[in-house]
């Protein structure tokens, strides 16, 4: 049942990412425009960030479980460290700035860094990409 659970939450947190990162989104932005799909967007990016928070927690209990303190020298571990570490940066800290500058909408608006409404998109949109490429990575040593 563990396995099984395991690969669950992989196909949920890393198919989920793919699938609202290269597929979803951008149809989205094609199709509605830029409030209604960065709406739509926005929610799923966050409901993907909590599926993160579960599948991540779940799978780094679970390697340890089966490797004990060993995992700590395999990749996969690490790869699943780094989703989650990038997963709770968006979700607590990018995500909230973002929200915090809407309602302003303005371009000129100012982040804790200087940054405005696309810097921080940018920034949360690379952390994705991070994210999104540690998945990869995790998905194909899983797979040996």
């Amino acid at each position: 049942m563990g396995q099984g659970l395991k690969h669950v939450f992989t196909v949920l947190w890393i198919g989920g990412m793919w699938v609202i990162g290269i597929l979803v989104a951008p149809v989205l932005f094609k199709t509605l425009g830029g409030n209604a799909a960065g709406a739509v967007a926005g929610q799923l990016f966050r409901a993907i960030g909590w599926i993160g928070i579960v599948a991540g927690l779940y799978l780094f209990v679970y390697l340890l479980w089966l490797d004990g303190l060993r995992a700590f020298k395999e990749a996969k571990l690490w790869l699943v460290i780094g989703m989650l570490v990038c997963t709770l940066v968006n979700q607590f800290a990018v995500f909230p700035i973002i929200a915090g500058i809407k309602p302003g909408i303005s371009h000129a608006a100012t982040g804790m860094f200087g940054g405005g409404l696309e810097q921080w998109h940018t920034i949360s949109a690379l952390i994705y990409l991070v994210q999104s490429v540690f998945g990869a990575f995790y998905v194909w040593r899983d797979a040996r």
